[in-house]
C-alpha cells in the first residue's frame, strides 16, 4: 500500500479512536514523521494532504526545509535537541516537542529573543522511566515550570511523551493516562505563562490507544510512509 491508501487508513483509525474520546477527527493534530525521507516523498504526502512534518535531527531538517520551502508547511522538532542546536531552528519550527531540561528552556528562550519571536514548545516527560529515553521525570514538571517561570520568550503549550515499545498497545495505556492526569493538573493549576493545549502522545504502535487516552498530536512515520527505506 503506498502512501495515499496508509493515509486513509491512518485518518480512519483516528476518527474511530477520536469518537471513543468524544472528540472530532479535527481535534487531533496529525504530525507525519519524516526522518531519513527523501523530499520527494514529503512532497507526495503534502500532495494528499499532509500538513506538519516532524524531524529527528536539526541538520535533516535543515536540509529538507531549503528544498521544500516552496511548501506551506508546519516543521515540528520531536528529537531530542542539543543546546548547541537550537540557534539553527528557532526561526524554522512551529514546535518544539522535546524540551527536557531548564538548560534547554534557556537557551530557547535566549535565541528566540534574538529571533523576535516567542517559540512555542512541549515538555517532554519520561513516564515511564526507561533509562533509554529523554524527558523529565513527571515529577520534576512543576519544579520545571517554576524554574521556567522568567522564560518571557518561551511559550510552554503542552506535554509529551514517548511510552515503551511494545506489540501490545494496551500496555501503553497506564503511560498515556498519567501523562493525561499530569496535563489536567497542571491546566487546572493555570501557572502564569503555560497554556496546556496540546498533549503529544502516541506513534505508529500505539497511536490509536494515545488518542483515546487524550492525544491531541500523535506523531506518525511508518503507518504514513510505510517501514524505512522503502
Amino acid at each position: 500500500m503506498g502512501i495515499e491508501g496508509n493515509l486513509e487508513k491512518v485518518k480512519r483509525r483516528i476518527e474511530k479512536a477520536a469518537a471513543v474520546s468524544g472528540r472530532k477527527p479535527e481535534d487531533i493534530k496529525l504530525v507525519a514523521v519524516t526522518k531519513t525521507l527523501p523530499p520527494e516523498r514529503i512532497r507526495e504526502a503534502v500532495a494528499l494532504g499532509i500538513t506538519c512534518v516532524g524531524e529527528n535531527r536539526v541538520q535533516e531538517m535543515l536540509d529538507k526545509y531549503q528544498r521544500l520551502n516552496d511548501l506551506p508547511l508546519e516543521w515540528h522538532m520531536i528529537g531530542h535537541l542539543q543546546r548547541n542546536k537550537v540557534k539553527y531552528i528557532i526561526d524554522k519550527v512551529t514546535l518544539i516537542h522535546s524540551v527536557d531540561t531548564i538548560e534547554l528552556a534557556k537557551e530557547i528562550n535566549k535565541r528566540a529573543v534574538q529571533a523576535g519571536k516567542r517559540a512555542d514548545v512541549l515538555l517532554q516527560v519520561n513516564v515511564s522511566g526507561e533509562e533509554s529515553k529523554f524527558g523529565m521525570d513527571p515529577g520534576g514538571v512543576y519544579d520545571f515550570l517554576e524554574q521556567a517561570r522568567g522564560l518571557g520568550n518561551v511559550h510552554i503549550r503542552g506535554l509529551m511523551t514517548i511510552a515503551p515499545y511494545t506489540d501490545n498497545p494496551e500496555e501503553t495505556r497506564p503511560v498515556f493516562a498519567r501523562l493525561k492526569a499530569i496535563f489536567e493538573e497542571i491546566k487546572a493549576a493555570k501557572p502564569p505563562g503555560v497554556d496546556m493545549d496540546y498533549l503529544s502522545m502516541g506513534m505508529t504502535g500505539d497511536y490509536v490507544t494515545a488518542i483515546e487516552e487524550g492525544a491531541n498530536i500523535v506523531r506518525i512515520g511508518t503507518g504514513i510512509f510505510g517501514p524505512r527505506g522503502r
